[in-house]
């Protein structure tokens, strides 16, 4: 299953009122763990940075100033996002912003199908607890020391973290069984090869193990599939 974890920064709250995005960062998971596959731009609002909004994403007007245009990297974009599920963090919010951008493109908008809120996620997870990123971050034992300031690129690498605790975390067992199945294995930076080793019961453990089940009412060992077959004609 691939999905697109999604941030964005704008220059202030409503799309409705010409506020524009500025920043948007989305990483590819598939099956819960990220691919390393990652889009990120800056771009030009085409308009001022009001200084709250700045105050809250560090960037202002001079800082995007020769950037690309969001019609000038559309299909870049809309190439990584494919068709596959995007989450988001109150994702009404990017979906918004990025829906005002696409038809002022001249595209279409994003299907509401593919929108998975994480915000929505945490809070049937964790009814009436704080459920910001931070929160959470906290919450799940996500380390985000070095989050001084709203960034689409570190925010959607943490959410994409906290997205993964949501729904169950990483299943290690499947790690665990590639690197059994593995003809050579990493320990502790010594790769070795490996090389099966067979258990095979000396005569007086046979004996012990048939003495021990004759102790035993109707044993399950003595049944199909764990006995042998007779063999036929003898």
């Amino acid at each position: 299953m691939r999905q697109l974890v999604l941030d964005t920064e704008t220059t202030g709250l409503d799309p409705a009122t010409g506020d524009r995005v500025i920043e948007i960062a989305a990483i590819e998971i598939v099956n819960l763990i990220p691919t390393g596959q990652a889009y990120h731009t800056l771009l030009d609002p085409e308009r001022d940075v009001p200084e709250e909004s700045t105050r809250v994403h560090g960037f202002t007007a001079e800082h995007l100033r020769g950037k690309p245009k969001f019609a000038e990297v559309v299909e870049e974009f809309l190439a990584f996002l494919g068709e596959d599920q995007i989450v988001a963090h109150n994702a009404p919010f990017d979906f918004g912003f990025l829906d005002a951008e696409l038809v002022r493109a001249g595209r279409e908008r994003l299907d509401r199908a593919r929108m998975v809120d994480s915000l929505a996620v945490a809070k049937k997870r964790f009814p009436g607890m704080p459920n910001s990123l931070d929160a959470l971050c906290r919450r799940l034992g996500v380390d985000n020391s070095m989050r001084t300031s709203h960034n689409a690129l570190l925010d959607v690498k943490l959410l994409a973290q906290v997205y993964l605790e949501l729904m169950g975390g990483k299943q290690p067992g499947l790690t665990l069984a590639q690197q059994v199945a593995a003809p050579v294995v990493n320990l502790g930076g010594l790769t070795r090869e490996r090389r099966p080793r067979p258990i095979v019961p000396s005569a007086a453990e046979l004996e012990a193990h048939a003495a021990f089940l004759g102790k035993v009412k109707d044993p399950l060992w003595l049944k199909p599939p764990f006995a042998e077959a007779p063999a036929e004609g003898g």
